[in-house]
């Protein structure tokens, strides 16, 4: 019953209002009685004053007993919600109109009685003889004057007969209508509460439906809670306001379960794709490696079985080829373990400063053989005052040896490259262009993959279409990309940018 947060706010709700309901009758009933005692205190304040003179109760100075008994008697008729106590002057109680039995005092406290006849203060409480602890309004005066006192003449003026009544009308009178008066504040209170909960949690009701919705999608499917809230959650103009004027709790956890749906769905795509690419990698693992080790193992078991037919020449020539093929395994072993730790999550670019003109220098000398074996022209353009670059000098140099190598593989003999070098604001360019077979159009955003090879690559049987995939993943490490411009016949050109130091 109590498992939404609606029934939870309802029942708080409702406890709270009777808690309130039961403090207001209690605050109620000590107020109501406070003032009573006032009004009752102000109106009888001289009554025991005018009691002695009306009565006649002294005579000569002295205070008639017979005619205060008769008094006693006739105000037990009249007015039988006042009680008279005769007290002389240390408080002890002298005679009285109340009931023997009912009376528990010898005395009463005589502090109250000095403040009465010397202070003006309401309601001011004294002694009730009837109780030990109980205290009343009364009216008090000295007898049988101020002069020359005896005693007092006290009287308390809300007596037993009054709280008798008192407590009958009482509890009748406001039993129903207390029970009346918390019954109708508890409805309203919690027909407008439950109203206003209402409306206050139909965002968080919503919000939670998304959820359950993006958990029921298997995590695949998330509509915004800024852009659906308005659908069937809020009304149409608090949808249009919503972006710029509320931004409370629940806007905010909308907000942050929109983020992390988000970053889900983005975390889960990832997973799969790279579940993809590795079902793709293994296949093309396999397929790549069964090649040259077929290759291998014919050539080996031929050197075997026919070791004895062979001339020498052919023996040698059999022994080249399989060279030749594990090189090209160790190769492909090499770049796929390269891949791997450039993939791994640890793996992380050593950044410090270096100059890239020397580095770009160092790795054309590597190729001048391959250069000369092709007869391919190499220049090198350098613009001046090119400053220190940001990076990993050993990661950088293999992205140059991939591209120079690539650039080799892929241009004809007579042909030519051209590595530039220069500023570009705060960065440092570097392109490496070629005039060899170049890329289709509609190749280019695929070169990067890895193993792909473009159709006019086939030729090139050694090459495993792991090279370009390691310099974009070091590149990608360096913050930066890797981009080629590229027609079909026409050569490539590709380029990389790094922060200067």
């Amino acid at each position: 019953m109590l498992r939404t947060l609606y029934a939870k706010l309802a029942m708080v709700l409702s406890l709270l209002l009777i808690a309130i309901g039961a403090i207001y009758m209690a605050v109620s009933l000590s107020v109501t009685q406070q003032h009573n005692d006032e009004v009752s205190q102000r109106v009888s304040r001289d009554l025991a004053k005018n009691l002695i003179m009306d009565r006649n109760l002294v005579a000569q100075g002295q205070l008639d007993e017979g005619a205060l008994r008769d008094t006693f008697n006739m105000y037990m008729v009249i007015n039988p919600s006042i009680e008279i106590y005769l007290l002389d002057l240390k408080g002890k109680i002298l005679s009285h109109s109340a009931d023997p039995g009912k009376v528990k005092r010898t005395d009463v406290s005589l502090a109250p009685i000095d403040d009465f006849l010397e202070k003006n203060l309401y309601p001011l409480l004294g002694d009730d003889p009837r109780s030990h602890d109980r205290q009343k309004a009364f009216s008090v005066t000295p007898v049988p004057n101020a002069k020359n006192p005896e005693g007092y003449l006290y009287i308390v003026l809300q007596g037993e007969e009054y709280d008798s009544i008192n407590e009958a009308v009482r509890e009748s009178y406001l039993l129903w209508l207390s029970s009346w008066a918390v019954a109708g504040s508890l409805m309203f209170g919690l027909l407008a509460g439950l109203l206003l909960f209402y409306f206050l949690t139909r965002r968080l009701r919503h919000l939670t439906q998304m959820m359950e919705r993006f958990k029921n999608s298997d995590f695949s499917e998330h509509k915004s809670y800024r852009n659906k809230i308005g659908d069937d959650a809020l009304s149409e103009h608090h949808q249009k306001n919503i972006d710029t004027k509320s931004n409370d709790e629940i806007d905010r956890l909308g907000d942050t379960f929109d983020a992390m749906a988000q970053r889900i769905m983005a975390q889960l795509q990832a997973i799969t794709e790279q579940d993809n690419n590795r079902r793709e990698l293994i296949a093309q693992v396999s397929h790549d490696l069964r090649t040259p080790l077929a290759s291998l193992r014919g050539y080996l078991e031929t050197l075997k079985i026919k070791s004895g037919e062979l001339s020498e020449e052919q023996q040698q020539r059999y022994i080249d080829i399989s060279l030749r093929q594990s090189e090209h395994l160790t190769d492909l072993v090499g770049e796929l373990f390269e891949l791997a730790t450039l993939d791994a999550t640890e793996q992380l670019a050593h950044i410090e400063p270096f100059a890239v003109t020397e580095l770009v220098h160092d790795v054309c000398q590597k190729f001048s053989l391959d250069l000369e074996n092709k007869r391919i022209s190499l220049e090198v353009t350098l613009e001046e005052g090119i400053p220190f670059v940001l990076g990993d000098i050993a990661l950088i140099e293999r992205v140059l040896e991939n591209l120079l190598e690539n650039a080799i593989r892929h241009t004809p003999e007579e042909g030519a490259i051209n590595v530039v070098v220069k500023k570009e604001n705060s960065q440092v360019s570097v392109s490496i262009r070629d005039t060899g077979i170049g890329i289709k159009t509609e190749e280019l955003p695929r070169i990067f993959d890895r193993f792909y090879q473009a159709e006019n690559a086939h030729r090139e049987g050694q090459h495993v279409g792991l090279g370009l995939a390691i310099v974009k993943r070091v590149l990608e490490l360096h913050q930066s990309t890797i981009s080629v411009d590229s027609k079909s016949g026409q050569g490539a050109e590709f380029y990389f940018h790094l922060n200067a130091a």
